[in-house]
């Protein structure tokens, strides 16, 4: 079980490609040691885990002289120093990481495959798509014509720095680019993971209501942007764009907003400059 959010086993993920099952890898934990082992496979399979409840952290405790010595581990330790180094990959290619996170059905997947078709002429782009399970978005983004990964999380409810890290072995990155990684769905764990990713990216869409950064503000608090979507619905629902970036706002006021619609390229143009002027930057 995941320590951090109660989710099922962190490192039980399984890595594909699209039109390519034998490059698809199984990553589980090894019984014995904790350690990693693959095997590639075409068919289900059923794997009995040992789980481990340890607790988060140790405690040591001394009771002469009623003195109390509490050692605290940060659980996030680990996935931070994989982080890092996924970090230094990039920043060696100068290559934009963005992670993009929301709730599902927000639209990230079409607003991935609208960008694509207008930017993959004037640079690299790759893509690593975050699901807990089927290869759907992979598949889209892959007749988009560009390199995919699909990380199938099984139970996880969120992407780590170690999936990333071992999607990357299945891309072929190349500098000066730009790498989307598409997170799992979900407005609340996938915010307390680094993936080593240059800038985060919130999708909302106006359906889901204006008060979601007072719910869920850790989300926003951590990223850099955040791309309404679904601007051509707002005469039909109860969204008001003012009083969600005015909450917003008040949680992080460094954020910026872009109103889009990926259905009708309302906005998209404001998407892609803001695109291409940090991909500049990080490439210089």
């Amino acid at each position: 079980m995941c320590e951090t959010c109660g989710c099922g086993q962190p490192d039980d993920f399984t890595i594909r490609v699209p039109g390519q099952k034998e490059n698809n890898e199984h990553f589980h934990p090894d019984k014995e040691g904790g350690y990693y082992h693959t095997h590639s496979h075409d068919h289900e399979h059923v794997h009995d885990h040992d789980h481990d409840h340890d607790h988060p952290h140790n405690h040591e405790h001394d009771h002469q002289g009623d003195r109390v010595i509490e050692i605290n581990k940060d659980i996030l330790t680990e996935n931070n120093m994989v982080a890092e180094r996924n970090r230094g990959f990039f920043e060696g290619r100068s290559v934009l990481c963005l992670n993009l996170l929301s709730s599902p059905g927000s639209g990230k997947t079409t607003i991935l495959e609208k960008t694509i078709a207008r930017i993959k002429g004037n640079y690299p782009v790759s893509v690593i798509e975050g699901d807990q399970q089927s290869m759907n978005d992979a598949e889209r983004i892959n007749k988009a014509g560009v390199p995919v990964v699909q990380v199938n999380t099984g139970t996880g409810c969120h992407l780590d720095s170690k999936m990333v890290s071992k999607a990357l072995k299945q891309l072929k990155i190349q500098n000066h680019g730009v790498l989307f990684i598409e997170n799992v769905g979900n407005l609340v764990c996938p915010a307390l993971f680094d993936l080593g990713e240059t800038k985060r990216v919130v999708v909302m869409s106006v359906t889901e209501g204006d008060d979601k950064p007072e719910k869920y503000p850790y989300m926003f608090i951590s990223s850099h942007l955040c791309i309404i979507n679904k601007s051509d619905l707002l005469p039909y629902v109860d969204f008001d764009v003012d009083k969600f970036i005015t909450l917003t706002q008040k949680i992080n006021p460094s954020l910026e907003f872009i109103l889009i619609s990926a259905k009708t390229g309302e906005g998209m143009e404001k998407w892609i400059d803001w695109l291409d002027k940090n991909r500049k930057t990080h490439a210089s």
